[in-house]
């Protein structure tokens, strides 16, 4: 049986009791998970009209707010909801996302630890506050945390955010699970389009459809733009992009509407999104976000595209039955783990990861102007902050007690992370002096700093991605361990196709015993340096003309089913 429209049950119902205050209140949950933010707006001010001071309207009214992107709004109506309803625990939840987007980093977990306390056995509360935890560097109970939530997973408990557990060290089986679970209810709930799919052209111009909210200046937008502007010279081949987020004026966002047929679609309703993908005649749809948050899976859910690709963004499974197909290499993505992956595996000859190789490198201004000794070597690690977890972090602190006069170089997190990564210092025997802080920095100053890095320490489960890219290509080279999934698989592939195979280890020992012995060996570290800079000329994987060839290949076999 298709599933109903929840909007139109809850037209209905404010129709037959338009003075009902829950009637409103309702209509607003459907109009906010269609996607449509004003209309869930209106519904919400409607119910707080008939009941004022509501909690669940004001709850309503702060998460259109969010989605529509005013954030100071949210927080009010969201603190208001919470006030008048102070043992909710999910208004609890609400308001410490929100807190999280204004950088209210502490007050956002202080709101999912209440909301914990409210309702200890719930799973999906716990992995939020397990989530923020870890951002926070704050590891108090985080074991038992994630205990709670991977069991919940297993037992098929709750439908816990795929992102966020992708920082567990969790099996591929695991996260499969928990990306199934995620996908259900909306697979549940949406009926897709019911006209028909266009059949993808024999030899004529094929449309390939890339949705994003990262089109601009931001990781995605950063790693795509080059690849795209050589795919622009391809016949046959014509990108179109889906923006989910408004323009930010970058110069990224300029470069990306100069090489492809750019859509606005930021706060739309999903159908009309859906409705956009399918006007357009894409053959080929790429999720450069899947549950990486800010995405909208309920647009792919509509079926909008004959081919539905999980590419880039999101470093695991869907798990969602409105996809395909997954774009990923040999080495991100070997025949071992094809089976924990719901999607058919489709391989590219090089690193499934592009990169905007037009970026030029500028000088570094002298160490001390950034906070840097003026000698001893200069380890670095810019992942987010909930990729830094105890065991990464002990694994760093062996390294800079086995490197006298060495630093390791973070880069800042929210609230008081860094305070605490310092006490975890201190508490390793390790002088916390010897962690150096960066604020987040434009491209161009970021990668300036980088050259002045010697090494690049990466970290498990969840590995530098987007950030070991930036560090390969203003010549860091990265230390890594590959893991058994995929997002713990992602630098271990930028090294491999560079050739520098020798900078993926097999353990923790091995890890530390070799950054160990390059921060002891100054000859030893310039020559990897040198390595690296050849093999950026020398391999494939800075070749954008190259990757978008294999690309436009492996788009025309997804589109013919071969």
């Amino acid at each position: 049986m298709l599933p109903q429209d929840p909007r139109l049950e809850a037209r209905r119902a404010v129709q037959r009791e338009p003075r009902r205050a829950l009637a409103w209140i309702l209509l607003s949950d459907a109009e906010l998970d269609a996607g449509d933010a004003r209309a869930g707006a209106s519904a919400a001010q409607r119910a707080l009209q008939l009941a004022p001071g509501h909690p669940e309207a004001l709850a309503r009214l702060g998460r259109a707010h969010w989605m529509l992107g005013d954030l100071r709004a949210a927080a009010d109506s969201l603190r208001a909801a919470s006030n008048n309803a102070p043992q909710h625990p999910g208004i609890a939840v609400w308001l410490g996302h929100v807190l999280e987007d204004i950088g209210e980093a502490e007050a956002a977990s202080e709101a999912y630890a209440r909301a914990h306390l409210l309702e200890p056995g719930n799973p999906l509360v716990a992995a939020y506050l397990l989530a923020w935890r870890r951002r926070l560097c704050d590891w108090r109970d985080v074991d038992r945390l994630s205990r709670q939530v991977r069991e919940s997973v297993r037992r098929a408990q709750a439908s816990v955010e795929p992102f966020a557990f992708l920082s567990e060290d969790a099996s591929a089986a695991e996260q499969l699970q928990c990306a199934r679970l995620r996908a259900a209810p909306i697979a549940a709930a949406i009926r897709p389009l019911p006209l028909p799919l266009p059949a993808a052209p024999a030899d004529g111009e094929l449309q390939i459809g890339f949705l994003s909210n990262g089109f601009g200046a931001h990781p995605t937008g950063l790693l795509v733009v080059a690849f795209l502007e050589a795919l622009a010279a391809h016949a046959g081949i014509r990108a179109q992009l889906f923006a989910l987020n408004p323009d930010d004026g970058s110069d990224i966002r300029r470069r990306l509407q100069a090489c492809t047929r750019l859509h606005e679609v930021a706060r739309m309703p999903h159908d009309r999104v859906a409705a956009a993908i399918r006007g357009a005649g894409i053959d080929v749809l790429f999720d450069l976000r899947g549950w990486g948050g800010g995405g909208a899976p309920e647009v792919l859910a509509l079926r909008p595209a004959p081919v539905q690709v999980n590419w880039l963004a999101y470093p695991g499974t869907s798990g969602a039955p409105w996809i395909d197909c997954v774009l990923a290499d040999a080495f991100v993505l070997p025949p071992p783990l094809a089976p924990h992956f719901s999607e058919r595996v489709v391989r590219l000859p090089r690193c499934f990861q592009p990169s905007d190789t037009t970026r030029a490198i500028p000088a570094p201004r002298p160490r001390a102007d950034y906070g840097l000794p003026e000698r001893g070597v200069v380890f670095c690690c810019f992942n987010n902050s909930y990729k830094l977890n105890p065991a990464s972090f002990a694994r760093a602190m062996r390294v800079l007690d086995g490197v006298e006069d060495s630093v390791l170089w973070l880069l800042s997190g929210p609230g008081r992370s860094n305070e605490r990564l310092r006490e975890a210092a201190r508490a390793a025997g390790v002088d916390p002096a010897r962690l150096v802080f960066m604020d987040k920095q434009p491209q161009h100053e970021y990668l300036a700093r980088l050259q002045l890095a010697d090494l690049f320490l990466d970290t498990n489960p969840y590995n530098a991605h987007t950030t070991a890219s930036d560090a390969l290509w203003a010549g860091c080279p990265v230390l890594s361990r590959p893991g058994d999934t995929f997002a713990a698989r992602v630098a271990g592939s930028l090294n491999h196709h560079l050739g520098m195979d020798a900078m993926n280890v097999g353990d923790d020992d091995a890890y530390v015993a070799l950054a160990v012995a390059l921060g002891r060996e100054p000859a030893r570290l310039q020559a990897l340096r040198e390595q690296l800079r050849v093999a950026k000329q020398a391999s494939g994987l800075f070749d954008m003309a190259g990757f978008a060839s294999d690309f436009a290949a492996a788009a025309r076999a997804m589109a013919s089913g071969t």
